[in-house]
């Protein structure tokens, strides 16, 4: 009897087979968005037990044992690691036709070889034969075993980059690069909380923050910061675009007054923001860089364990926001001026799927191929049926073939299956519409698509710089 991970999982037909053994499987990965700890890469650090690799925060797992009855304890509390994991793996059988249920079990078999169903009655097999092979590994090894050739980090530019600097001395084969996302600086409406950051800030910048000019001198000395250590990309999350009228006086007077702790009213934030975002477009654009736009979270819905836990663990959801009419002004605003840089949009709620996969046909140049990217699915939208669902809109309104594919979007060493999990997705999708004779059954046509969206395109995309073994 196959394991229930074998060689051909996800693939049901022989030309999706091939597609993926010939042309897939073997392509290094190029992770150009993740939230990975850098401290971590630069100490080549040593887990303890599979409970810290495997659960520590990883808000997607503990999003499925709280709907599965399981105390906090065992999720971001007290709990012993032993505890922790053995909740985990009573879980597990209750993801079934979830996400998790798949990248559970892959994450085993491509990280220790281990191709048991997760359940309970197989835990203390899995975690005794897990550690003992774990306790020769270190996180340089997980990057080489996946052959991870980029990492992108996500960075706030009050955020040193001495430990960016160090890996880039390391001699890792892995390149490391951080990302801005300048977030913080948009917060007008919580002005004790901005005015904190700015002290951050100006810290990062070597200058005080006291003007509205101080601050866009400090935020665009840590953007040419980023730009010197390698930093090719921007990255944003907001509810929906902004692109409201907003002269520099207007931003200035917005900016006084939340130094002196008056908050920002919906309308002055908007205009804020807008005047910024336009800012941050420009000085992508100058330096080469790609913007990414991740559009349509709903965050921190649950405010009573936003206060207990904190962000970012697992209490945001998909928002209905209104995307098209900001977004076009935005990004018409910075292409009317040629100042319209490379530009990846995600969308959270899978309804805007056509709203981007048109919107990106409106400002392709003709000078990158591929300039404008319908970015892969996001978040909640990682997992087979919207990955589908992103594919076939992009493959409907623009051009799948210039695609710059998938990316882990994880604070987990572990989730580098997901590449695999995507790209098993692909080739099964389109496996099927060559044997339904929707595209010819040509191998190179085809396999050397699915081996450009899988790699390629990144590479040539983003034009961060590789290690030799990645480069070519």
């Amino acid at each position: 009897m196959k394991p229930f991970i074998h060689d051909d999982f996800l693939l049901q037909t022989d030309a999706a087979r091939d597609l993926y053994h010939s042309f897939a499987k073997n392509e290094p990965i190029y992770d150009y968005h993740c939230h990975l700890p850098q401290a971590l890469i630069l100490e080549n650090h040593a887990f303890a037990d599979l409970s810290e690799l495997w659960l520590g925060g990883d808000h997607y797992k503990w999003r499925a044992m709280r709907s599965n009855g399981v105390n906090e304890r065992f999720c971001t509390g007290t709990a012993s690691p032993r505890e922790k994991f053995d909740a985990w793996c009573a879980t597990v059988p209750h993801t079934l036709r979830n996400p998790l249920y798949h990248w559970s079990h892959l994450e085993l078999a491509r990280t220790f070889g281990i191709t048991d169903i997760i359940n309970p009655d197989t835990a203390d097999r899995i975690w005794r034969e897990a550690n003992g092979k774990l306790a020769g590994r270190r996180v340089h090894d997980i990057l080489a075993a996946n052959k991870v050739a980029v990492i992108c980090t996500t960075d706030d530019p009050a955020d040193p980059l001495d430990q960016h600097e160090k890996i880039n001395r390391s001699g890792i084969k892995t390149r490391v690069y951080p990302t801005f996302r300048p977030d913080k600086a948009l917060i007008v409406h919580t002005p004790a909380a901005f005015n904190a950051w700015l002290e951050k800030l100006g810290g990062a910048a070597g200058m005080p923050v006291k003007t509205f000019d101080d601050f866009l001198t400090a935020l665009e000395k840590r953007h040419a910061a980023f730009h010197a250590i390698g930093g090719r990309l921007s990255d944003h999350g907001m509810e929906s675009c902004y692109a409201e009228p907003c002269t520099a006086a207007e931003a200035k007077a917005i900016f006084d007054a939340a130094r002196v702790g008056t908050a920002a009213t919906g309308a002055d934030a908007a205009k804020f923001i807008s005047h910024l975002m336009l800012e941050f477009g420009r000085w992508d654009a100058k330096r080469g860089w790609t913007k990414q736009l991740h559009l349509g979270a709903l965050r921190n819905n649950n405010t009573r364990l936003l206060g207990k836990l904190g962000p970012d663990t697992g209490f945001d959801s998909i928002g209905d926001f209104p995307q098209a009419r900001a977004l076009s002004r935005y990004l018409d605003t910075l292409d009317a001026t040629d100042e319209l840089p490379r530009t990846v949009l995600y969308n959270l709620n899978p309804a805007d799927n056509y709203v981007l996969g048109t919107m990106i046909g409106n400002f392709q140049d003709g000078t990158v191929p591929g300039k404008m990217q319908f970015g892969s699915g996001w978040w909640f939208l990682d997992q087979k049926e919207a990955m589908e669902w992103q594919i076939n809109a992009l493959s409907s309104l623009g051009l799948l073939s210039r695609f710059v594919g998938m990316l882990t979007d994880s604070r987990s060493f572990l989730s580098y299956p997901r590449h695999e999990y995507f790209r098993r997705t692909l080739c099964n999708l389109l496996g099927a519409d060559m044997e339904r004779g929707e595209i010819p059954n040509d191998r190179a046509l085809v396999g050397g698509m699915v081996k450009n969206i899988c790699f390629a395109n990144a590479r040539d995309y983003f034009r961060l710089e590789l290690d030799v073994a990645y480069a070519q």
